[in-house]
């Protein structure tokens, strides 16, 4: 038998693979479902990739891939024997078969034994042998079976530890002198001193610049201004502000060009007045205390309406999301955006091509893994209401124990928060900024095809007027989400708040306990009227006097959504740095009319700001350019003109021969391509300038003039020079962006969409073009189309809300509230129940839906 076992897996042999460190072997989760060995089929693990495969998906992966030999995982549970010993543990009858695996949390350990069965399938025939088999199965299969059934679970992290052994301690850590300047760093609202960015931002531990970091093919966007800076300086530290936390942060070293450990980290920040040992202090206050305060139990009361003996739902759009730990706000974001037609379209609609067109590894497909979201949240198959038998025996035994199972989004979670320093740990984050990001991660996913965040996309007309002149601009600008600001002068019961704050100082000041705290309650009519009332416009330039002035602000709708979210701008941040939520109330009504908030456009008797922009000085720099000459020598030596060869080098930025090479091959047509490389002038006159915004530097005609060696990078890739320089003004100059804006902006499709909209007339639901008043990076140029936006009228009802119960985005709890068949229902992760007093005034984020015209 050995010998024919042996005979048997021959031709497979090739094809089996022993995992390797950093292999992750999926033996709890099937890559297209959430079936697992406790599934009534089982779990197939496929032998050389180690991907995890429900009975229904395994021969999809066969056929894909002609891989044959697969582990098949089962676990059969079982309720314990009547008089089984009481407390013992579940019995396991192959110890090793599931080492890393848990038991479903549904099941008592107590009142359950299982037992766990492996063996091995040879598709397409499904020739089965058993596990463990060490005297018949050749010694490779022995070890590599083996590995995979003692391997640890493809979600634990294992890599930290051994990379924060190699992360080392800057050596200009304890040497560090800082500048005694008086710069002190705001919790919020940074943005890049040289090219307004407000991602990937970094603080500069000497000086205390914010300045963009470097931009990356791994998606870290910036225009490198942090390095330049370190240049020009010799500053050789810089913390990453975004990971700020009572933790520690992300610290890199210019000069030793490597991520480093500050030990010093927490007295270099309070330099800049960022205290982090108060951050520590009040984090682990709210982390230490598993009850709610006091002040707070009314709020988680309400919210999760527990005092309210709630009644279960089960069905289609009725399956409840698992906490992984602290991932509630995961779990309601998704449930909100899977109850939407155009996402359940998208993905649960075209679920069959999507797995069919996946790639060869789904579990890092984006599309792959929502269309496996939104099938197990709309299928019902993880919604089943109890048997009725089993309700009896229960009943019987007056030990009524059933509850809803919900789903385990594991691999969903692992691939959308891979990269990002917040969503990728165990601590809880803001619902608000998890929503953005995955609508982030659709649109860069949609390129070609349908893209159901288009329901969300509006445009927003910002009037900026000069104090001075009483001159106007109008531009454009793309949203997705309306924040509503939150005027606390403005609560109806503003005595009893300026009572209790009077009691909470002299309790403070008399080390006495604390009066039970106020909820301020904010009619919505004063949040809509604080929304649109004129804002001051730091540093804004007016082109009219050609200075600094005062300016104003004010926004409102050129176009109206499908689908309006609306976020409560509930949380605020302290001196301390630490986030903090305003404890309110808020009217919020079921029929929202915003038809009054439509943009008008230029009015009759204003007068436009000229288009003019400040006179640009260049800091005069007589040196020669940065040129790497060995990059330069070695295109030479492959036969191109030195002058095109240092051009190149330049041009792309000096990041290596291979880049440059690209950028020669596409340009070595253009008639000046053997010449010497020259430089703009040091000075720019006036110029014209189409747009005038708030700050300064978004104003200059550099803002339309995209940085040659960006357009050199791009260009390089094969794009036309016509189409690069388009997209890098349609995203402020950002590879990045600009590189998705180029693959979801092809050229044809552009000529073809204005063709077609030049034979029709707009309509409610038609896209359309920014008119003349509109931002450039919306429109940059008069042959492009512009942003898809679905307008229509501006009444809504409200569908949908996100409700935060806690101290801080940092601690505590999300829920959601969906309306569904006409009634409210409560999400409250796994269990999935009908409201019955939905608390719709302690919301944060609403959704609405447009009503019909009719």
């Amino acid at each position: 038998m050995a010998a024919d076992l042996g005979e048997l897996l021959v031709p497979y042999m090739p094809t089996i693979r022993v995992p390797k460190t950093g292999d992750r072997v999926f033996k709890s989760e099937c890559a297209f479902s959430y079936d697992s060995p406790e599934s009534e089929g089982g779990l197939y693990v496929c032998m050389n990739t180690f991907l995890g495969f429900g009975r229904e998906h395994v021969e999809r992966h066969y056929r894909k891939t002609g891989q044959s030999v697969y582990m098949h995982l089962k676990r059969h549970v079982k309720e314990k024997a009547t008089g089984a010993a009481s407390g013992a543990l579940p019995r396991r009858r192959n110890g090793k078969v599931f080492l890393d695996l848990e038991l479903n949390r549904d099941f008592n350990g107590e009142d359950y034994e299982y037992e766990d069965e492996a063996k091995l399938v040879i598709f397409p025939d499904h020739f089965e042998i058993a596990l463990p088999n060490i005297e018949e199965l050749p010694a490779l299969v022995t070890i590599a079976c083996d590995a995979v059934l003692n391997s640890p679970s493809a979600y634990k992290k294992q890599e930290p530890e051994s990379w924060e052994e190699d992360i080392q301690v800057s050596r200009h850590a304890r040497s560090l002198r800082q500048q005694d300047n008086g710069v002190r760093i705001r919790p919020s609202g940074w943005k890049c001193q040289k090219c307004e960015m407000r991602e990937n931002l970094w603080l500069n531990l000497t000086d205390g610049a914010v300045l963009c970091g470097k931009w990356f093919f791994d998606g870290s966007g910036g225009n490198g201004h942090a390095l330049d800076h370190y240049k020009e300086t010799n500053f050789p530290l810089a913390v990453k502000l975004e990971t700020i936390n009572p933790d520690g942060a992300d610290v890199y070293s210019f000069e030793e060009e490597e991520a480093v450990l500050d030990p010093n980290i927490s007295e270099h920040l309070s330099h800049f007045g960022i205290d982090m040992l108060q951050m520590q202090q009040r984090v682990k206050g709210y982390y230490n205390n598993n009850s709610p305060p006091l002040a707070r139990v009314s709020e988680w009361e309400v919210i999760q309406e527990s005092a309210t003996k709630l009644k279960a739902v089960y069905g289609s759009g009725y399956t409840g999301v698992k906490n992984l730990g602290n991932s509630c706000y995961l779990g309601t974001v998704m449930q909100v955006l899977f109850s939407i037609p155009e996402f359940q379209r998208m993905y649960v609609g075209n679920l069959q091509r999507i797995y069919d067109y996946s790639p060869l590894d789904p579990s890092q497909d984006f599309a792959t893994q929502m269309a496996k979201l939104g099938y197990g949240l709309l299928s019902g198959q993880f919604s089943k209401p109890p048997m009725k038998s089993e309700l009896i025996e229960q009943v019987m035994k007056e030990e009524y124990k059933h509850q809803q199972k919900g789903l385990s989004p594991k691999m969903f979670k692992a691939l959308v928060s891979k990269g990002h320093p917040e969503f990728s740990s165990n601590r809880q984050q803001d619902a608000h900024e998890f929503l953005q990001h995955i609508i982030n991660l659709v649109e860069r996913n949609s390129a070609g095809s349908e893209n159901p965040s288009d329901v969300f996309r509006f445009l927003m007309e910002e009037r900026v007027q000069c104090c001075q002149t009483r001159r106007v601009r109008y531009n454009q600008r793309v949203d997705y989400l309306m924040q509503l600001p939150v005027p606390i002068e403005a609560a109806t019961n503003r005595e009893e708040l300026l009572a209790y704050e009077a009691k909470r100082r002299e309790a403070e000041e008399n080390q006495r306990a604390p009066p039970e705290p106020v909820r301020a309650r904010i009619p919505f009519t004063a949040c809509l009227q604080a929304f649109t009332e004129p804002e001051n416009v730091p540093d804004f330039w007016s082109s009219a006097l050609q200075a600094k002035s005062a300016g104003v602000k004010t926004s409102r709708f050129s176009s109206f959504p499908e689908y309006l979210i609306l976020q409560i701008k509930k949380f605020t941040f302290g001196v301390d740095w630490i986030p903090k939520k305003l404890d309110l109330s808020i009217d919020v009504p079921d029929f929202l009319d915003l038809n009054r908030l439509r943009a008008t456009g230029l009015q009759a008797g204003e007068e436009e700001l000229p288009d003019l922009g400040p006179p640009i000085v260049l800091p005069e720099d007589t040196r020669a350019p940065e040129i790497d000459e060995a990059a330069v020598m070695q295109l030479a030596e492959m036969g191109f003109p030195l002058e095109a060869c240092r051009k190149a080098v330049y041009y792309t930025g000096n990041m290596g021969p291979e880049m440059a090479f690209n950028w020669i091959i596409a340009h070595m047509e253009e008639p000046d391509f053997a010449e010497p490389l020259s430089l703009p002038s040091s000075t720019i006159e006036l110029l014209p300038s189409s747009s005038e915004t708030e700050p300064f530097a978004a104003t200059t005609p550099l803002a339309n003039s995209p940085p040659e060696e960006s357009i050199a990078i791009l260009t390089s890739m094969g794009f036309p020079r016509s189409h690069t320089i388009q997209a890098l003004r349609a995203t402020n100059n950002n590879l990045e962006r600009a590189l998705d804006w180029i693959f979801t902006h092809p050229e044809e499709e552009q000529s073809d969409a204005l063709s077609d909209m030049a034979d029709t007339e707009p309509t409610d639901h038609a896209f359309f073009i920014p008119n003349s008043h509109s931002d450039p990076t919306l429109s940059p140029d008069p042959d492009a189309a512009g942003p898809r936006i679905k307008d229509g009228p501006g009444r809504y009802e409200l569908f949908a809300f996100i409700s935060h119960m806690g101290a801080s985005t940092m601690s505590g709890h999300y829920v959601c509230h969906i309306k569904k068949e006409g009634r409210w229902v409560i999400y409250n992760d796994h269990k999935v129940s009908l409201s019955e007093r939905p608390p719709k005034e302690l919301g944060y984020i609403y959704f609405y839906r447009r009503l019909s015209s009719s």
